[in-house]
């Protein structure tokens, strides 16, 4: 097993590989949490990598034998939280700052039943199945993120509002990633919406749809402005530069989705992305933003959310059809 030095460095390259925007939002932690982030980072990256044959993110590679590579990610995940070597360094990173923070095995457990989601070709049929998915493959990590920032357990509240993080960054990804997702088979658009705008299952990226697919879209990046402003209330409970941190990657995943919404049928055109120089604007508004009180239009905002963390872990319990038995 790595020293943590070595593990540090690993998962350092690892995030600035995988997510430039989150490793400069990480850049404003102060080192310690910087570190314990990148950890968390490099495990949860890996994991997606493995089940998705992927490297870093990129393109899918061949997706025969997913379950067997879940059931690894599993129990590897398992020999970290035992301490045990696990033979990647990723894994052992998790195991290095779950024991610095007191994240727990079930923490991981619901971040991979996200993945067991996609390794069965799951789409969600309702804007809570949407949102069950969301809460596994991103909520979850917000939670585990906040545990490694110093957040109690027991702070329910504050667990909520990170979650919400988690839930509207993952909303910015799959308005963004809707034509990447389609060529790769996957759609996140729940059915009922399909339906609602008469749109055939499988045929979202047809042209003639793509009116009717950005008022879809459209819905989606609203319902991720209402978890991002939930999230900016949990983060004004944080330390100063925790704050400041947080606020900048709201800022620079929100204006993902802001954007989509903003150039509607043209959003596929080509991949939507938040430039160096905005992202650094996004830094400094952040900077700001974290010495002044939630704005009363954000809180108003985020009042109209309608799932929160309790919520979604009862329906996940629920297992509704073509549920994966496993997650």
């Amino acid at each position: 097993m790595l020293d943590r030095k070595a593990l540090v460095t690993n998962a350092r390259k690892s995030i600035l590989k995988g997510s430039k925007s989150f490793a400069l939002a990480s850049h404003l932690f102060d080192r310690e949490t910087r570190e314990r982030v990148w950890l968390l980072y490099a495990w949860c990256r890996r994991c997606d990598d493995i089940v998705d044959a992927q490297d870093h993110g990129g393109a899918l590679g061949d997706q025969a034998g997913a379950y067997e590579r879940l059931a690894l990610v599993r129990e590897k995940t398992a020999l970290a939280f035992a301490g045990k070597d696990s033979g990647d360094p990723a894994f052992d990173a998790l195991g290095l700052v779950a024991r610095e923070t007191g994240l727990t095995l079930d923490m991981a457990r619901a971040v991979i039943d996200g993945f067991a989601l996609d390794a069965a070709e799951w789409q969600p049929h309702s804007e809570a199945d949407l949102m069950r998915y969301c809460w596994h493959v991103a909520g979850a990590v917000g939670v585990m993120m906040a545990v490694v920032m110093g957040v109690s357990p027991h702070d329910e509240d504050t667990l909520d509002r990170a979650c919400d993080l988690g839930l509207a960054f993952q909303l910015a990804n799959i308005a963004r990633d809707i034509e990447e997702d389609d060529a790769a088979d996957r759609c996140y658009i729940p059915l009922d919406w399909l339906s609602e705008e008469d749109i055939p299952p499988g045929e979202q990226m047809k042209p003639h749809y793509r009116a009717s697919l950005s008022r879809l879209i459209a819905r989606m990046c609203e319902t991720a402005e209402i978890h991002e402003c939930s999230a900016r209330i949990g983060a004004s409970r944080l330390k100063g530069r925790q704050r400041w941190a947080i606020l900048a990657a709201a800022g620079i995943y929100g204006e993902i989705a802001r954007e989509v919404a903003r150039l509607g049928d043209h959003a596929w055109d080509h991949r939507t992305v938040v430039s160096n120089a905005r992202k650094l604007g996004f830094v400094g508004k952040a900077a700001w933003a974290s010495l002044r009180p939630v704005p009363r239009s954000c809180i108003a905002k985020a009042s109209k959310r309608r799932f929160n963390r309790t919520d979604l872990i009862a329906l996940a319990a629920r297992k509704p059809a073509g549920y994966p038995s496993d997650a």
